[in-house]
């Protein structure tokens, strides 16, 4: 089956980002190779533009949209991230975004999004539109915006662009570690995952770059669609998970970043809010550094020992951190 990207467009993707994007670093820590007995490199997301891998491919898709689509403007739905990242490079090109955002995203994120729609040429007719996710279908309300004003539709993860562009953070890191004292070729990554477009992206990328490399995927326990889907052979449905991990409350993958799931992926194994907590604590206490729920799933597979990994001692892992845009409130109670 032809899938939806190949190596070629994250390639073109990240000649696209140099220079926008930043090359974001890769950390070690030694307790954390003692711990699991494994060479662990963390790809720090939450060091991104706007705080978290999305900002790669909204940039790659809306750099490729035409002068006409600009002058119109950008649709997107979000719970956060991906809305702050589509507002910034709405913002660096010049173009007016329209954000669809939940009612309940984090309130450091809807406020981060309007922030980014201001104080640029296409402001006057930027907006954050809210809903409530548990009731109303957020694609039905995109598609009906977009047609009402003529806007493109750039979705968070089911876009060829969107999906190449994620893909660049796997890019760098194989190429980051190998240049690394102790460093070499990766023997597995673990990318967290929501509706598929960074684990597809990054898988693509990663198995071009180091074909005997695993890749395995990390779901919330409560929103474990992907997971399901691959034991079914097709996408399964579910409905809007209650979990921490604001950026994984997908209800399904996607139509094109599953089949590329189902080629490339090993396995996606899932953590509960619980060990999200603890993870994120270990990463304020001995890593120095502010991640969100969704942000270490990963890491939270790794530390926490996810049934479904396969053994990973002596073993070379990368493990992206995809984001650090949570609201100080609630990180402040996590961390009590």
């Amino acid at each position: 089956m032809s899938l939806a990207i190949s190596f070629a467009d994250v390639s073109a993707a990240a000649q696209r980002l140099r220079g926008v994007a930043h090359c974001t670093p890769v950390l070690t820590s030694r307790a954390v190779n003692e711990r699991t007995g494994a060479q662990v490199f963390f790809k720090a997301e939450n060091f991104q533009r706007m705080g978290a891998f999305k900002f790669r491919g909204a940039y790659n898709a809306l750099a490729q949209m035409t002068a006409a689509q600009r002058e119109k403007g950008v649709l997107a739905f979000s719970s956060g991230n991906h809305a702050q990242a589509i507002a910034l490079s709405a913002q660096l090109l010049g173009m007016p975004s329209v954000i669809l955002m939940p009612q309940d995203a984090p309130a450091a994120k809807i406020a981060a999004t309007r922030g980014y729609q201001s104080g640029h040429a296409g402001s006057s007719r930027s907006e954050v539109v809210l809903f409530d996710r548990y009731t109303q279908d957020r694609e039905a309300l995109s598609r009906q915006l977009a047609d009402e004003r003529g806007l493109t539709l750039i979705p968070p993860y089911d876009h060829p662009h969107v999906m190449a562009g994620q893909g660049t953070a796997a890019l760098e890191l194989v190429e980051q570690v190998a240049c690394l004292p102790g460093g070499g070729a990766l023997d597995v990554l673990l990318v967290c995952v929501g509706g598929g477009g960074l684990i597809s992206g990054c898988a693509v990328a990663a198995k071009h770059l180091v074909p005997q490399i695993q890749v395995y995927g990390v779901e919330p326990e409560a929103g474990n669609d992907t997971q399901r889907s691959l034991a079914a052979g097709h996408i399964v449905h579910i409905d809007t998970p209650k979990t921490i991990a604001d950026g994984a409350q997908t209800q399904h993958s996607g139509q094109l970043t599953f089949p590329v799931i189902q080629q490339l992926v090993s396995g996606v194994v899932t953590v509960s809010d619980e060990q999200l907590i603890q993870t994120m604590k270990w990463c304020a206490q001995r890593m120095k550094i502010v991640t969100e729920p969704t942000g270490v799933l990963a890491a939270a597979a790794l530390l926490q020992g996810a049934q479904g990994l396969p053994d990973l001692r002596g073993q070379r892992v990368g493990v992206v951190i995809s984001g650090g845009n949570v609201d100080m409130t609630r990180w402040a109670q996590w961390m009590a």
